[in-house]
Formats: structure tokens, sequence, C-alpha cells
């Protein structure tokens, strides 16, 4: 078995409607998770405030 070399310890708690709060051990600021766009009209929500899925932070790991 290869050497474990990394960790992630987040916590991620909801907001309000689909918005979710990540505080990720090492950053100072949280980052926010929710629905925007396409998304939203999918599933006939209007958050408070747009924020960018899982999904998008996904496609930007990959595609990174």
């Amino acid at each position: 078995m290869g050497k474990l070399v990394h960790t992630s310890q987040i916590i991620i708690t909801r907001e309000k409607g689909p918005t979710r709060k990540a505080l990720i051990k090492g950053f100072g600021e949280p980052v926010y998770y929710g629905i925007h766009g396409g998304i939203k009209d999918f599933y006939k929500v209007e958050p408070e405030k747009e924020h960018a899925a899982t999904l998008d932070h996904i496609v930007g790991a990959v595609g990174g």
C-alpha cells in the first residue's frame, strides 16, 4: 500500500435551504455550496443567494 499523504478534514453544515457551509481545516474562510442557474430551475428553488454547486467544484477539480 502507498504512503498516505493527506487526509481532508471538513465539517459541512446546512445553513438555510440548499446553502451549505464547509469549514476546511487549514483555511480561515468557509466555502459555501448551493445552487444556481439551471440547477435551481430544475429543482424549482429560489435561494436567497446563489452559490456554486458541489458539482461545479468537482468539475473544476477534475479539469484543473
